[in-house]
């Protein structure tokens, strides 16, 4: 019954509520040495499952709000993790606390920005959590303090490269030989050795004389001795023939006196030389330029025109070869259009038209590109039906709701060689082998030049080692121009070639509309310069990549720069 006194208490109630309150006390003291262990790097799994939602149960190993995968227990005892790892910028939500200066991600230090596009891989941060509920749990992946769980930084732009050379040249070599007409842009397997001697025989170098002793010489009229016919008499001293360039000299010639150099007297028959004759001028004579077996150029040097040339003088019919690298490309993401302009929030697909040359150029074998939308059953079935060396995909290499890039090689089992790379534009690109002996994907950013930048860090070494080519001789150029750096990533931003002025050295200059969306600098550059975490100064010397049709000459920037 209740009275003036309140309400009526059950026996022993206040002790109950005594213990709760002290109870949730304690929850709250566990929460809040939970949170602090987090920021100092004592978080463990069972607080965090706790907290995940109370059943007990571990945090999923799916894929985290990153977009790549919590770690298996036999991964980690394994020491297999480091192949799944992303980029953490592609999440700016783990790590922090509470306080938002307490984790300042690296988008957050002094920079211009331009290099955060969200298209650089579609919804890059996590989602934040509803007013008033509980902070989400730390990612199964990031714990820390732990070194067996915290996902490392992704790696430096030089050492994805190098990854990405060392995976091009991990099969077994290739060797096929093809007909000199189809050999042009392969790359020789193998060193080019002369078949026979260049010239093979002694010949002129000119129209004119061939004469034999010291003149005057007598000579018969004639046509002579021209190109293509076979060995002629021995020239008798004091004798000349006239002979045309390209002709086998005969024997006991001791040289060839031009036309213009040369007197003829018709009425006595007598030649006069001009000008002093030196033995054996004008004669080339046999293996002057190579010997039979002698080696021309070595393997590994692409098939130009000049080198098909030497090769039929040489003697051959055809060539041994590296064969080009086979590459799909899959053009991801609903909002593009093949034709006709913008609208209702679809954008024109610039990556599909620009890669399918830009590859050639890097010396590949291309298929047209193939459009996919963001259809994760379709890049499935099309991953593993290609036969390419390598599949290049455009967009959703983050973690989005449809970015399926990532879990669809985790269902086919791929092995993630590079995933993220400390480069701006282009952070979220990665490298992945769907089988042991199967293609290789690079998968490049949506954003046009974060493509550009994935396609000349991870695509261009990787083709360069299955085709057989050296590595892009690195070069050093003084920039006339300071340039922005992230705090801590590589840049790598348009250039165009200068020539020194007034006895000045040659330099680069860098271009506007650099941003990772853009391609209007790009479009005017002949080189990217690789700019090093913090930017550098007008006068510093900083590495250069070329363009594959850089011209021989700068170009102007026009309005460019």
């Amino acid at each position: 019954m209740t009275g003036s006194d309140g309400p009526h208490r059950e026996p022993g109630s206040d002790v109950r509520a005594a213990g709760s309150a002290s109870e949730r006390a304690r929850e709250e003291e566990e929460r809040a040495v939970e949170q602090a262990l987090a920021l100092v790097g004592g978080a463990d799994r069972s607080s965090r499952s706790d907290r995940s939602g109370g059943s007990g149960e571990p945090p999923s190993r799916g894929r985290d709000t990153r977009g790549h995968r919590g770690p298996r227990d036999e991964d980690l005892d394994a020491g297999r993790s480091s192949n799944t790892h992303a980029d953490r910028s592609r999440d700016p939500q783990a790590h922090r606390s509470s306080d938002p200066q307490a984790h300042r991600s690296s988008d957050s230090a002094p920079y211009d920005g331009r290099d955060n596009d969200p298209r650089d891989g579609r919804a890059a941060s996590a989602t934040a959590p509803a007013p008033g509920s509980e902070q989400p749990p730390l990612p199964d992946r990031a714990l820390p303090g732990d070194p067996a769980k915290t996902s490392p930084p992704p790696p430096s732009w030089d050492r994805a490269r190098a990854v990405a050379a060392r995976a091009g040249r991990g099969g077994p070599p290739v060797t096929i030989r093809l007909p000199l007409d189809r050999a042009p842009g392969h790359v020789l397997a193998e060193a080019l050795g002369a078949l026979t001697d260049l010239p093979s025989f002694d010949t002129s170098a000119m129209d004119g004389w061939a004469v034999a002793g010291p003149g005057p010489w007598a000579f018969e009229a004639g046509a002579g001795l021209l190109a293509g016919r076979g060995p002629a008499a021995a020239l008798p001293d004091g004798t000349a023939v006239r002979i045309a360039t390209g002709a086998r000299v005969p024997p006991e010639t001791t040289a060839v006196i031009r036309s213009e150099h040369a007197h003829v007297d018709e009425a006595r028959g007598l030649l006069h030389a001009r000008r002093s004759v030196v033995t054996g001028q004008d004669i080339r004579p046999r293996g002057q330029e190579c010997r039979s077996g002698e080696h021309l150029v070595p393997a590994g040097t692409v098939v130009t025109p000049a080198v098909l040339g030497l090769a039929a003088a040489a003697g051959y019919d055809a060539l041994p070869v590296v064969p080009r690298p086979r590459v799909d490309i899959l053009v991801l993401g609903d909002e593009l259009l093949n034709a006709g302009l913008p609208h209702d929030g679809l954008i024109r697909d610039a990556l599909g038209p620009m890669l399918g040359p830009w590859l050639r150029a890097l010396g590949a074998e291309v298929s047209g590109a193939r459009r996919l939308g963001d259809d994760a059953g379709a890049l499935r079935d099309a991953l593993a039906s290609s036969d390419a060396d390598l599949i290049v995909t455009t967009g959703g290499t983050a973690a989005g709701p449809v970015d399926h890039v990532h879990p669809v090689l985790d269902a086919l089992g791929a092995e993630l060689l590079v995933d993220g790379v400390a480069v701006r534009p282009g952070h979220p690109m990665l490298l992945a082998r769907l089988s042991p002996d199967g293609p290789c994907l690079v998968g490049l950013p949506g954003n046009p030049l974060a493509a550009v930048s994935g396609l000349l860090t991870l695509a261009e070494p990787l083709l360069a080692g299955i085709a057989g080519r050296p590595a892009q001789d690195p070069y050093r150029a003084l920039v006339h121009a300071e340039v922005h750096g992230h705090p801590h990533d590589t840049r790598l931003v348009p250039v165009v070639h200068r020539p020194g002025r007034a006895g000045g050295r040659d330099h680069v200059a860098p271009l506007r509309y650099n941003g990772p969306a853009m391609l209007r600098g790009i479009a005017a550059a002949d080189g990217l310069a690789v700019v090093p975490p913090g930017g550098v100064r007008s006068g510093t010397e900083v590495e250069i990549l070329d363009l594959p049709w850089a011209p021989a000459t700068p170009w102007t920037e026009g309005c460019f720069t």
